[in-house]
């Protein structure tokens, strides 16, 4: 019984310097920029070694998809329960105005997440990588669409559901680069709203 507890406490332990570590990250990448920051560097903030950063991840590059996984994890959490809240008979106006509310708009994991796509472009592997993550969120975006297509026409110019979930996060895409520049998050919610409500419907119906 004692090693078992042992093992509880270091995997205890072991989670929660992980745990630290993601989120020094995230603040020092916020801050200088992830191709500005050293695995040191983050070891510091965190108030670690070294080996405790090796210990959980092999690079920078699995520490961010650790990051990016948290957070798209988070958007599709919130999206799928905006979606699923009318039941199948999916009241788009509605589910959109849902998640134009929620939805993450956090402007320095944009920073974080900008700076990687800029990474990301110049190495394919990453690339590939990056890639399968962004379709975590748009399985679960189309998962939802489909299941209420027999109840809910989307326009047919989207296609499919898979189609209609790359028009939902192009335009998430399209939204979160101009709070880049602008910061301003209320009017970006606004912006959000409106290109889902065309996406999504004729465009004329609004609550």
């Amino acid at each position: 019984m004692v090693p078992k507890a042992v093992t509880g406490r270091v995997t205890r332990r072991r989670v929660r310097t992980r745990a630290n570590l993601l989120d020094a990250a995230f603040a020092v990448f916020a801050a200088k920029g992830f191709g500005r920051v050293s695995i040191e560097e983050v070891c510091e903030a965190a108030g670690y070694s070294r080996g405790a950063f090796y210990s959980n991840f092999g690079s920078l590059d699995e520490l961010f998809f650790a990051l990016y996984e948290q957070r798209a994890d988070l958007i599709a959490e919130q999206v799928s329960a905006a979606l699923a809240a009318d039941g199948p008979d999916l009241d788009v106006p509605a589910a959109v105005e849902r998640v134009s509310e929620v939805l993450l708009l956090d402007r320095d994991w944009l920073l974080v997440k900008t700076d990687f796509l800029v990474h990301a472009a110049r190495d394919p592997e990453v690339a590939r990588t990056l890639l399968e993550h962004r379709a975590r969120l748009r399985r679960a975006i189309a998962d939802r669409l489909a299941r209420a297509r027999g109840h809910t026409a989307l326009p047919a110019v989207l296609g499919d559901a898979e189609e209609a979930a790359h028009a939902v996060v192009a335009a998430y895409d399209g939204v979160t680069t101009q709070l880049l520049l602008d910061r301003d998050v209320v009017r970006a919610r606004v912006w959000l709203g409106q290109l889902l409500t065309a996406l999504l419907t004729d465009g004329s119906t609004r609550h």
